[in-house]
């Protein structure tokens, strides 16, 4: 809080100095003026009491009208139902109950009004008169005040002046006189503090009190009179036995807690108990004889003694009660019934009990039907008296709120408030409004909002809602936040302040992975200001921005470095930016070694995965293209089979091609691999190759096989052929078995080559013809003659098959015509079946119908036998 000592200089305080928002003309003497109109406040109550404010006791009750102090010398002094400034030449009204709140005399006239007559209008439906209805509430505290005491006059905080002048030296809206309003608590003595807002403190006279047990006297301050002694109140309790165990209080002391063992009241059950719980009762009845001798109490435990008479004794009636017995003795149970009528009233209390004199409750129920109208009168019916008559219509009149219709079932005008929440924001912009719906404004936010300096020393307290255009307190002790930057121990010290600190001006130096250090102004996390306010937001001003934003990290590293392609080539370094991680291409060929081995990389310059490098940079990495060639090396052993892989390290595998060979002779062929048939010898090849078999080539001069085994190259001494050859005539009559190489021989004897005979006429002709060859041409000329009579009969059946088939399709004709009249008698069958069909459905529907209706006859008969035979005989 603001200092209170004495101070020597003194000088006005204009208006221009408390209301206007900026900064203008602050200077130190300003908080030593509102310290003056506190000392001058507050001088008369330190002269009683001869102490300062932080060592008096009664501190609480003045830290609100020091608050106010502070508030107005601030200019944050507001009305909470315009949210507007209250300045020292406005009319202003204060509230005399619990919370002293300043308002706007305009605004609290207005805001009367408005609730007087919402509270009029509301209590219409009451049996009460208007004037004591029309009633309003503090907008802060809500205490209730009547129609009549709405403030019409501008008075000063005590009342005693009207218009209280603003003079400079006076606390504003104050007369400037002792307070002198009764204190609290009715001690009899009065306020001693000059005139001011909010409750007067407890009173600082010097007197003589006991402790609330009466065992310790003391001179204690009058406002604080009343005190515990802190030892044991050892007042006698309401038993009259044990005393008060309790450290001395205020009020009667609690019931007797100790235990023992008491008796109930009949004296038959013991039990332990609490004192004060000493009188019970047990669960045993009575049962002691009444006087009559005949019957017992049926009380349950009770003092002895207190049985009483017999109840049946004496005068009795029957149970309607309107027949009375004298002198019937108390054995008997229960006394004759009347035969009359009841007559007793129901439940209802509007018809009687209409049964004969009987014995308990009257039904519980009134049957009786009457004419009845629903609450709301819009339907009328006779219903049993005991039944209620509600309607289905709902309530469609507006509920006092104004916003909401009633919606009640059958409703009797008479419709409740308006049971949901307001929920509109109040003019805080904060807050909601948490009251049931309404009419009229809501209520101001009553909450207050303090605002203070980072150590909290200097702060007031401002309604909610206008705390965004109050100014902090300023407060002239060094601030006691630690730096949180790396040059805490360094920085210069600075005054108390509200917000964040000023940033460090020290340079960072932090070192970077990269080894260099950071050369910018000081960008280190900064302590976060005061979160109990917010200021309200000022006009930007153009202001060269700092180089880095406090409590931020280091900006990237700015240093030049020299830095080589993706590709890692020579000679293609450039001047980068340290923290620039991006990696360039130097648009040369890759022309790293492929993963074949044997060809190189033709893409442009690229970074390389198997490079070390950074996890993002490998992301971005690219692979050396993949060889897609062929492979192109030489096979060992070597063959004309090129490799099947693609490019590839190391040495080819294999090669596992099947390669076909036929035999020497070209009987069969043999299938090899190729390395293995490549990795015989010629000799052996030769060997693999033949057969095993004899040669099946033909010999060149005549038609047969080598007889040799199969064997490479030409047959040998293809004229020494030995086998037996049929030789003929030129008629074929005569036939000889000569060796094949005499008929070579024969042939060219002739003067022709054996080669150029056709196989079938191989040996043909060799042999001169005899005399048996002219009988065997006439023989043969028959036979020609028997081919060609042969032939003719051919000739002569195809030429009688033609008109065969002529005869087929004759015969197709008719059959087509034979079909056409089946199809039209094969109809008719099938319409007179269908019509036959019909005729047998409809006499089954008939007879069955008839079938029916005389099952029906039949049962009912029987059914009738039945019913006579069961009717009672007469």
């Amino acid at each position: 809080m603001t200092s209170t000592n004495d101070l020597h200089h003194r000088q006005p305080i204009s208006d221009s100095d408390t209301d206007s928002d900026g900064d203008h003309g602050r200077t130190g003497s300003e908080t030593l003026r509102h310290a003056d109109l506190s000392n001058s406040i507050f001088r008369a109550y330190f002269e009683t009491t001869s102490n300062n404010i932080q060592s008096s006791p009664s501190t609480t009750d003045l830290a609100k009208i020091q608050s106010f102090l502070t508030s107005s010398s601030s200019g944050a002094l507001s009305c909470i139902i315009c949210l507007e400034r209250i300045k020292r030449s406005d009319p202003t009204w204060s509230c005399s109950s619990l919370c002293f709140s300043v308002f706007h005399l305009i605004c609290i006239q207005s805001w009367a009004r408005q609730a007087s007559d919402l509270s009029a209008l509301r209590a219409t439906r009451l049996p009460i008169s208007p004037e004591l209805a029309a009633t309003w509430n503090c907008p802060k505290c809500r205490f209730q005040y009547s129609k009549s005491q709405i403030p019409k006059l501008y008075l000063c905080f005590c009342g005693k002046l009207q218009d209280p002048p603003s003079d400079p030296w006076v606390l504003p809206h104050s007369c400037g006189e002792i307070c002198d309003r009764p204190l609290k608590h009715n001690c009899g003595h009065r306020c001693l503090l000059l005139c001011h807002p909010g409750p007067c403190p407890s009173c600082p006279k010097l007197v003589k009190s006991t402790c609330y047990c009466s065992a310790v006297n003391d001179v204690r301050r009058c406002g604080f009179k009343k005190f515990s002694c802190l030892n044991a109140c050892k007042k006698l309790l309401d038993c009259g036995v044990h005393k008060c165990s309790e450290t001395c209080h205020d009020g009667p002391c609690p019931p007797c807690r100790a235990r023992g063992v008491y008796r109930c009241q009949c004296g038959r059950v013991d039990e332990e108990r609490e004192c004060c719980e000493r009188s019970f009762r047990c669960e045993n009845p009575c049962g002691k004889v009444l006087p009559c001798g005949k019957h017992e109490c049926g009380k349950g435990c009770h003092v002895a003694g207190d049985c009483g008479e017999c109840p049946l004794q004496g005068k009795r009636t029957c149970p309607c009660g309107k027949r009375v017995y004298q002198g019937m003795t108390c054995d008997v149970d229960a006394p004759p019934l009347c035969g009359a009528t009841c007559d007793k009233t129901l439940s209802c209390g509007r018809h009687r009990c209409h049964e004969r004199c009987h014995r308990g409750p009257c039904i519980g129920t009134c049957r009786i039907v009457v004419a009845k109208s629903c609450r709301c009168g819009s339907l009328k019916k006779e219903v049993p008296c005991y039944q209620d008559l509600l309607c289905e219509r709902k309530c469609q009149t507006m509920r006092d709120c104004g916003r909401h219709p009633c919606k009640r079932r059958c409703c009797d005008g008479d419709c409740p408030p308006c049971s949901e929440v307001c929920g509109r924001k109040l003019r805080c912009k904060n807050h909601k409004c948490p009251s049931p719906c309404h009419r009229g404004a809501c209520a101001p936010c009553p909450l207050m909002v303090t605002i203070s300096c980072a150590c909290g020393e200097t702060h007031f307290e401002v309604p909610c809602g206008t705390e965004m255009d109050q100014k902090p307190p300023r407060c002239p002790k060094p601030c006691h936040i630690t730096p949180l930057c790396r040059h805490g121990s360094n920085c210069k010290l600075h005054k108390c302040h509200y917000g964040a600190c000023p940033p460090c001006r020290l340079l960072c130096e932090e070192e970077y992975p990269c080894g260099h250090k950071c050369n910018l102004r000081c960008h280190g996390p900064k302590p976060p200001p005061n979160p109990e306010f917010t200021l309200r937001p000022k006009k930007k001003k153009l202001i060269h921005q700092s180089e880095c934003t406090p409590g931020s990290p280091c900006p990237p590293c700015p240093e030049l470095v020299w830095r080589s392609c993706v590709g890692q080539h020579v000679g293609t370094e450039r001047m980068m930016v340290c923290s620039h991680r991006s990696k360039f291409s130097c648009e040369n060929l890759c022309g790293n070694l492929l993963s074949c081995g044997n060809h190189y990389c033709t893409k442009t310059c690229h970074a390389l995965k198997n490079q070390h490098v950074t996890p993002i940079q490998r992301e971005r990495s690219e692979t050396c293209e993949e060889c897609h060639l062929p492979c192109q090396k030489e096979r060992k052993p070597a063959c004309s089979h090129p490799c099947p892989l693609l490019c590839h390290p190391g040495e080819c595998p294999s090669c596992k091609v099947l390669v076909k060979r036929s035999c020497h002779c070209g009987t069969m062929v043999h299938v090899f691999e190729c390395i293995y048939y490549n990795g015989l010898s010629e000799k052996e090849q030769i060997t693999a190759r033949s057969c095993g078999g004899p040669c099946h080539r033909k010999l060149p001069n005549c038609t047969h096989l080598c007889p040799e085994t199969c064997h490479p190259g030409e047959c040998p001494s293809p004229e020494k052929c030995c086998k037996k050859v049929f030789v003929r005539c030129k008629c074929q009559t005569l036939k000889k078995e000569w060796l094949c190489k005499d008929v070579q021989a024969a042939y060219r004897n002739a003067g022709s080559d054996p080669r150029d005979t056709p196989k079938n006429q191989y040996g043909l002709g060799l042999l001169s013809c005899n005399s048996d060859c002219k009988s065997k041409v006439q023989v043969g000329s028959e036979l020609q003659l028997r081919k060609s009579k042969v032939v003719e009969e051919k000739e002569l059946d195809t030429q009688k098959n033609v008109p065969k088939r002529r005869k087929r399709r004759e015969r197709v004709q008719e059959d087509n015509q034979i079909s056409t009249l089946q199809k039209i008698v094969a109809a008719m069958k099938w319409l007179l079946l269908f019509v036959a069909l019909v005729m047998v459905l409809i006499a089954l529907a008939i007879y069955g119908y008839k079938g029916l209706m005389w099952l029906s006859d039949w049962m009912n008969e029987v059914e009738e036998k039945r019913q006579r035979g069961r009717s009672p005989r007469v």
